[in-house]
């Protein structure tokens, strides 16, 4: 991808893409060696009025690098030459006409996105296993969600996906819908089929928006899923710190020019997050950027590989199992992800978390009622996933096979199923609510988000009504230590409804 001749809308004219270029890390360097004394922010002042513990840990080198953006890596005027550049350099590696640099994860990216693409009233067909800032979006732009249950796997109990046939069927209910907006590839690693979601939609004039968080590396790789952007969706947030090297918080937002406007878009990103840039985050998407493109593919052939030899091992241990295409019925499938399974071993994701991190120093990325969620990654080595399976092989030794909690925890397509909507999630986060015991919630109208894990689908949102047989579920999964992302009380005893 290196040097070519490529035409981009910017402010820059037919620019050659050179992808050893880090032009905002370089700036930072020039900085430096300029031996510059600040009297603007950041007021630690390269790290010299820093509490002494924070220079420690975080090192000299760290806190001088923490300089403005403009001022520091750009000139007085704010002209932003540097993130122009750095951020065409991106939108080469990702395939997309232009890409915003986000600071605030792929968060901002999702409200930015929809704020310039829908507006109040507006309907957008949103899959039921959206992450809380869509949700937000939604919410701030008084858009109406229509929304699309991913279909579950009637075992295991993890979403496959939203499918082709689903999004057309919606758009056949709701012809006036403006946007499809989707969460591809899911916490589990399974992506939807995007190209053909993209074909159906644009076909009818609508505009569709990944929710890509999860999948920064799938454009350096064959082995992976299709990214979004060369799927042909009209934009996508992804998470570059999640998987890649960058530092945490950092994000693109990549756009295709045409049922969007991307100078709309880049007003946006600029309502949707600081007017105080770390020039330090930028610079990590800036180089993990150019680490990608470079080298990215022997990257990730050595990843994959790894990932590949832990799942194999895995699978081998007494009462593990790990989740891969085949197990799931699924044609594509994040090979980096591992998501084990401990159930047959009689304890919970939780109790394996909290044996793997204090016993062993392993962290995981997330636990839950059956299996945990493991990140294998380009910092990733044989020793790292030595210890990781040498700690299961221990756990397994350690516990005996036998019944677990997923048969009494089986969800039914009807209690993650959407319920009736009284009201947008913008008018019921607006309205007066109040808490109320969850057993007396019947016939209420959520104020909250609840989601549990697994399987990562919202049993309620904001506007909608509350149902008996959402509310047995919630109650059951509360009383088996089941995670709760969303509501106010995390132990479920309350909810918040409209008053």
């Amino acid at each position: 991808m290196t040097e070519l001749l490529l035409e981009r809308n910017s402010d820059m004219d037919r620019e050659r893409i050179d992808h050893s270029r880090a032009p905002i890390l370089d700036g930072i360097t020039d900085y430096l060696h300029r031996g510059i004394v600040p009297f603007s922010t950041p007021g630690h002042k390269l790290g010299v009025g820093a509490d002494a513990e924070l220079r420690e840990v975080l090192g000299e080198a760290v806190l001088r690098a923490d300089i403005p953006l403009g001022g520091g890596v750009g000139d007085t005027h704010f002209s932003g030459e540097a993130l122009r550049a750095a951020e065409a350099l991106a939108a080469d590696a990702w395939n997309a006409d232009r890409s915003f640099f986000l600071l605030n994860g792929s968060s901002a990216g999702n409200h930015a996105f929809l704020l310039a693409a829908v507006g109040p009233g507006d309907k957008v067909i949103v899959s039921r296993d959206l992450h809380k800032s869509l949700l937000v979006a939604l919410i701030l732009t008084g858009a109406e969600p229509v929304y699309l249950s991913p279909r579950l796997h009637p075992e295991l109990n993890v979403g496959l996906g939203i499918t082709a046939d689903q999004v057309a069927a919606a758009l056949d209910r709701h012809p006036d819908a403006k946007l499809v907006a989707l969460v591809s590839p899911s916490y589990c690693g399974v992506p939807s089929d995007l190209a053909a979601i993209a074909a159906i939609a644009h076909a009818r004039g609508v505009t569709v928006h990944v929710d890509e968080a999860w999948g920064p590396h799938f454009p350096f790789h064959p082995a992976l899923p299709p990214s979004a952007m060369t799927s042909g969706v009209d934009g996508a947030v992804t998470s570059m710190h999640k998987v890649l090297g960058s530092l945490t918080q950092a994000a693109i937002l990549n756009v295709r020019a045409g049922l969007v406007d991307p100078d709309r878009v880049r007003t946006t990103v600029g309502m949707a997050q600081t007017t105080s840039p770390s020039a330090l985050i930028l610079a990590s998407i800036d180089a993990a950027r150019r680490q990608m493109a470079l080298h990215g593919r022997d990257l990730l052939d050595r990843t994959v590989a790894l990932a590949a030899d832990a799942r194999r091992r895995l699978q081998a241990i007494p009462g593990i199992a790990v989740l891969d295409a085949e197990e799931l019925g699924i044609a594509e499938f994040d090979l980096t992800k591992l998501v084990v399974d401990v159930d047959a071993l009689g304890i919970t994701g939780y109790e394996a978390e909290q044996a793997l991190r204090y016993r062993f120093g392993v962290g995981p990325e997330m636990s839950d009622l059956v299996g945990l969620v493991f990140l294998i990654t380009i910092g990733d080595t044989p020793e790292s996933v030595d210890r990781l399976v040498d700690a299961f092989a221990t756990l397994s030794r350690e516990h005996s096979r036998g019944g677990g909690r997923r048969a009494e925890l089986r969800s039914s397509g009807t209690v993650i199923a959407p319920g009736r909507q009284a009201m947008t999630p913008r008018e019921a986060f607006f309205a007066q609510a109040k808490a109320t015991p969850l057993a007396a919630a019947n016939g209420e109208v959520s104020a909250e988000l609840v989601i549990p894990y697994p399987p990562g689908i919202p049993v309620l949102a904001p506007g909608e009504i509350i149902t008996d047989d959402k509310i047995a579920y919630l109650r059951e999964g509360a009383a088996h230590g089941m995670y709760l992302s969303g509501p106010a009380d995390p132990t479920l005893a309350t909810i918040r409804v409209v008053a």
